[in-house]
């Protein structure tokens, strides 16, 4: 268990993903600027459920950009999942919150390799529907957090993720939600192009009987 300073985010932090934010509001310049006199660190949790439960430990890699008015743009760097054990609001007599939290730990490291090729197959053929440039390259993918925000996850099944312990356990969870997006997207292809079809002039092979 640890004491930290709470900035809640309607968002999914992704354990080794940078997260840039825009610091605005005087509670979190003031905790950036506690954070930046201090060990740089402060815990960013998911308001995704309508309640402080799971979030995301970060740490203030940059301030890429000061502001005359205090506003700040930060770079951090996301590290590991945690579990909101107490919350205050706000902290003492800080404008910010913070709370004890807990470090969710990892309950398997072995990752299965089949599933991991199987999601890499998977993510590159949505990839490929998709026909954006700046994707990841999929043989580089060694995580589901690697690309848990550009495979299409609503923002509880991202929380969904987080929560979860296993390695494993998150590839099954993306494999069967690609496994149910692919098909949908190839119909709704196939429906669009046979409408671009209606009202023009159709060369048709005759068919023989």
């Amino acid at each position: 268990m640890k004491v930290i300073s709470l900035f809640p985010l309607n968002l999914v932090a992704f354990p080794g993903e940078e997260v840039n934010l825009h610091v605005f509001e005087p509670r979190y310049k003031q905790l950036v600027n506690d954070c930046l006199e201090g060990s740089g660190v402060f815990g960013i949790p998911s308001y995704v459920t309508n309640k402080i439960e799971l979030g995301t430990e970060v740490m203030i890699t940059e301030v890429t950009k000061a502001y005359a008015d205090g506003r700040m743009d930060i770079k951090t760097k996301a590290l590991n999942a945690f579990k909101v054990n107490d919350y205050w609001n706000p902290w003492g007599r800080k404008l910010y919150a913070g709370g004890e939290v807990l470090e969710i730990e990892e309950g398997d490291f072995d990752t299965d390799l089949l599933l991991l090729l199987k999601l890499k197959k998977l993510s590159g053929r949505l990839f490929a529907w998709l026909d954006i440039v700046d994707f990841p390259d999929v043989s580089q993918i060694n995580s589901v957090y690697e690309i848990g925000h550009k495979i299409g996850l609503k923002l509880e099944e991202e929380y969904k993720l987080l929560s979860m312990t296993s390695e494993n356990d998150r590839l099954q969870f993306t494999i069967r939600h690609l496994e149910k997006l692919l098909p949908a997207l190839e119909r709704v292809h196939f429906a669009q192009e046979r409408i671009k079809q209606n009202g023009h002039f159709k060369h048709l092979d005759p068919l023989e009987f």
